[in-house]
């Protein structure tokens, strides 16, 4: 009876794997994939900045230098490669589960009875079961497995963007600080010059006090900014170095005026965002997990048939003893139906579709995440660029300022007074273009991010 319906069942299979016991994941229908972007020209290239290596994108020798330290002593980089291990071995153990399970099991004993000759037994012999995967627990196991290896490669994948976009982001803010630190410091000079003329002036009685004063203070001001400005740059160098996984030190840099980056921003298309962005890629292999983990639980209805056996030599067949040992052979079948259980598979069942339900929903609003995050980023570096023209044509008009001041203050119609204020305009104006230059390779950086570049 237990044969036949054994036969039964594995003539069943093609029919019970159409009932979606096992089936191959598939992306959810109706996923905001192709209307990401806003403000994006219909004939927008396929190419996208993600498609450069950093090293392609970051120019700098000594950044190049630095992301390279990162990438070999981060320590969460580090973490996410033994994630990646880990799961390496748990989709190994899956793929063991379709093997039989072999075991030798060798056995001996010396017995004697009320001071007889001493009987010696034997049992040499080897067991195993296999499990038929008819219902697909074993596949969707392995799949699942396969998943969260996936998922964990995109993990790793995620941090190492991460860290070149963090490792960029603060080595140009320390750049943004060493050239607003030259500035500030001439700025002091300015002041300082302006406070001992304010100060003649005031002996020559076409000054009153509150004109020194207001020019000590602003002098005053400028020096504390300097002091801030040290103390940024030392914090940021410290953080920097806990980045890269060393010692807080000092840190090569070059200057933030020499930097240079490829002309062509283009975003490419939505779409590419779902095979380029690792926290993307992760989301839908969590999700594919899910699925899989969903498809196990309905296994769990169905009953599992285990094939069993064993074989070896033996001189212990019952109570008779026989020398030389004989040789043993048993095989067995086995079907176990669940009865008394249906109802916490019912619960497992409702738990894992809840969890693929939720898995969905993060998938999707990664999604929307990362359509937001490009044109967030795309609008800052394009609002940053616009800007720099206009703060090419600011200086320059301040520059022509500055030396017409100074050329008329020659012939005695304007005073010193004047050229030093026109000069503290001009450094006011180019402290704010390296913030906004700054803001432009941000910009660059957020979008590089955004788009999910970050690979070798």
């Amino acid at each position: 009876m237990k044969k036949e319906l054994i036969i039964t069942i594995i003539l069943a299979i093609p029919a019970l794997n159409g009932c979606g016991i096992y089936t191959h994941y598939q992306r959810p229908e109706g996923l905001p994939t192709d209307s990401l972007y806003r403000d994006i020209p219909a004939g927008e290239d396929t190419t996208s900045l993600a498609s450069l290596s950093w090293r392609e994108l970051f120019s700098d020798p000594q950044l190049v230098k630095w992301i390279e330290l990162g990438l070999e002593q981060n320590t969460d980089l580090q973490t996410a490669q033994l994630k990646v291990e880990e799961a390496e071995a748990t989709l190994l153990s899956a793929k063991l589960a379709f093997l039989p399970s072999v075991s030798l099991s060798p056995e001996g004993s010396l017995s004697s009875f009320d001071g007889s000759k001493a009987t010696k037994t034997y049992n040499l012999g080897a067991s195993a079961s296999w499990e038929l995967d008819i219902f697909g627990s074993q596949r969707n196991a392995k799949e699942s497995a396969r998943a969260l290896l996936e998922q964990s490669k995109a993990y790793q994948q995620a941090v190492q963007t991460q860290l070149i976009a963090t490792i960029a982001d603060t080595y140009y803010s320390l750049l943004k600080l060493d050239k607003q630190l030259i500035i500030t410091r001439q700025t002091v000079e300015n002041w300082q010059k302006n406070v001992r003329m304010t100060s003649a002036l005031k002996r020559a009685g076409q000054a009153d006090e509150a004109a020194v004063t207001q020019a000590e203070a602003n002098r005053l001001e400028a020096e504390a900014s300097i002091l801030t400005l040290e103390r940024q740059i030392h914090e940021l160098e410290n953080s920097f170095s806990t980045l890269l996984g060393m010692v807080p030190g000092d840190i090569e840099r070059g200057e933030i005026s020499n930097q240079d980056f490829p002309a062509d921003m283009s975003v490419g298309i939505p779409l590419q965002l779902v095979s380029k962005r690792p926290d993307i890629r992760q989301a839908e292999y969590n999700l594919a997990s899910a699925f899989y983990a969903t498809n196990q639980a309905r296994s769990a209805f169905y009953p599992s048939i285990v094939l069993g056996g064993s074989a070896g030599w033996t001189n212990s067949a019952g109570s008779m003893i026989i020398n030389p040992g004989k040789f043993l052979a048993t095989a067995i079948g086995s079907l176990t139906q669940p009865l008394f259980n249906r109802g916490a598979n019912i619960a497992q069942l409702k738990i894992a579709k809840a969890q693929q339900e939720e898995a969905k929903l993060s998938f999707q609003q990664a999604l929307l995440n990362a359509g937001s995050e490009v044109n967030d980023a795309l609008v800052k570096y394009q609002t940053a660029r616009d800007k720099a023209g206009l703060f090419e044509k600011q200086i320059a008009s301040l520059e022509k300022a500055y030396e017409s001041t100074s050329l008329t203050m020659l012939y005695g119609n304007t005073t010193y007074l004047e050229v030093l204020t026109a000069q503290q305009s001009l450094l006011s104006a180019q402290l704010t273009q390296v913030a906004n230059r700054f803001m432009e390779i941000q910009g660059v950086i957020n979008l590089y991010q955004a788009l999910g570049g970050g690979r070798e």
